[in-house]
């Protein structure tokens, strides 16, 4: 298991008192064997203490499944066999890595290089084994950035501080983290947020321990702070911080910090603070270019191809999509490719395009004002081949009373229009003709899979302009 977990070896005792197995044969029972066989399979407990247990699991992607969608169940489920468990910790662990333990009967290496907080090692004071240098997919607007973090690793103090910074999701504690993973085998290394350094700074103070505190962050040799621009106008920590980095630097130790500006951009920070940062070597990462959003997506798609050989194959055409249209961050790409693997898992199917954008429609930028109940009748009354007087009409003819129904139907599930609203714009038409025409376009697509196909068209047309499959 990695070094940087720091979880207590299970002992006998443990295993007596509390019994995974029994929780694993209820999730089974009480989740069904498919959920359980995909997922639940997965966890591993770790250890248990005084109200939660931790446990573990392979990948990031999977702990958030689980947790999103199965973590209140399981808690119920452990709480039948161990009333005073209150919540779940996960760590992500390589399997092969556990499996490799428990067949040797190698106890964990208490005696590891990473400085924690000794009761708090749980809040995200840890390093990630799945975010390293080998990993991380490089572009133009991050090859500086991985650049001077892989010469860090190799010459401590090369560039000292190394201050990265960026946009949310740009891989920023990706690289502190691959930092932290290269050094950690011959060197102390303390890598934590500016939260939870924060954190540990008031909670200090409170127990009247800054002893302590001063000893955990002095006496390392690699201190990596995350998202630094949290200590904000907090000014008795940042005097803390201070003298805290100026006697890392003094002994030598080596210091990278990320940010999500420049440090001549930060707010309510110490001038003298700034111009310590500004006196290392500062880089930034930029937004993704397509070249390297392609990279990503590609490399993503490969690797749950191999998590889940045989069941997912998304196409080329949704990896070309989502490289051109989710430009934001390196993390909504990821997300994006998730959320298609999820649906590809879900329904036994891989999304066709319009289902695609539908699944990813809050990344793509689209707004709800873009689609205005004119651009609807529009659209309708031209895959109908009808006029928009005939459609407002108020003939029952039954070539106008189809599309009406349509669009009134497309209407209701595109905008955030009333019924009293709808029925204005369809020639002051009462809100019970409206409910009567949405319900009847529900009841056909049930049973017509044509109006389905339809349906789909005018909303792929109408939310995104897709000139491609224009009707």
């Amino acid at each position: 298991m990695n070094n940087s977990t720091n979880i207590k070896n299970i002992n006998s005792s443990k295993i007596e008192i509390f019994d995974w197995k029994l929780v694993q044969a209820e999730m089974k029972n009480k989740l069904g064997e498919d959920i359980f066989e995909s997922w639940l399979k997965k966890i591993s407990f770790v250890d248990e203490f005084n109200n939660y247990i931790l446990l573990s699991v392979p990948t990031r992607f999977i702990r958030d499944w689980i947790t999103s969608r199965y973590l209140d169940q399981i808690l119920q489920i452990i709480k039948v066999y161990k009333k005073n468990i209150i919540r779940i910790e996960f760590n992500i662990v390589d399997q092969g890595v556990m499996l490799e333990q428990k067949t040797t009967n190698k106890p964990l290496d208490r005696s590891e290089n990473i400085s924690f907080i000794k009761d708090s090692y749980l809040q995200y004071n840890r390093i990630d084994p799945n975010k390293r240098f080998d990993n991380f997919i490089t572009g133009s607007s991050n090859k500086l950035a991985y650049e001077a973090s892989l010469k860090i690793s190799e010459n401590i103090s090369h560039y000292n501080p190394l201050y990265i910074y960026g946009g949310v999701g740009m891989g920023k504690t990706h690289l502190l983290n691959s930092i932290g993973l290269e050094l950690k085998k011959n060197n102390k290394v303390m890598f934590i947020s500016a939260e939870r350094f924060m954190y540990q700074f008031v909670k200090s103070i409170k127990s009247n321990d800054m002893v302590k505190f001063k000893e955990y962050f002095r006496n390392t040799d690699i201190l990596l702070i995350d998202d630094i621009q949290f200590i904000s106008g907090k000014e008795a920590m940042q005097e803390e911080f201070f003298h805290t980095f100026n006697a890392l630097l003094d002994k030598g130790s080596q210091i990278v910090i990320s940010a999500d500006r420049a440090p001549n951009k930060l707010s309510r920070i110490q001038e003298r603070i700034k111009s310590r940062f500004s006196g290392g070597l500062v880089v930034d990462i930029q937004k993704p270019d397509y070249e390297l959003r392609k990279k990503i997506v590609e490399n993503k798609t490969q690797e749950l191809n191999n998590l889940y050989v045989n069941q997912i194959q998304v196409s080329k055409e949704i990896e070309d999509f989502i490289s051109n249209e989710i430009t934001a961050s390196v993390r909504e790409l990821v997300g994006a490719i998730n959320r298609i693997v999820s649906f590809s898992r879900i329904y036994n199917k891989v999304p066709n395009l319009t289902e695609t954008k539908a699944i990813l429609k809050d990344l793509l930028n689209l707004s709800e004002n873009k689609v205005t109940i004119d651009l609807i009748q529009t659209v309708v009354c031209k895959f109908f081949k009808i006029s928009k007087n005939e459609m407002l009409s108020s003939r029952r003819s039954r070539y106008l009373v189809r599309p009406r129904q349509t669009a009134i139907y497309l209407t209701k599930i595109l905008t955030s229009k009333s019924l009293p609203e709808i029925g204005r714009e369809f020639s002051n038409r009462d809100h019970t003709t409206i409910i009567h025409s949405v319900k009847t376009i529900e009841k056909i697509k049930e049973k017509d899979p044509e109006t389905v196909q339809n349906i789909d068209k005018l909303k792929n047309q109408i939310l995104y302009n897709n000139k491609e499959n224009e009707i």
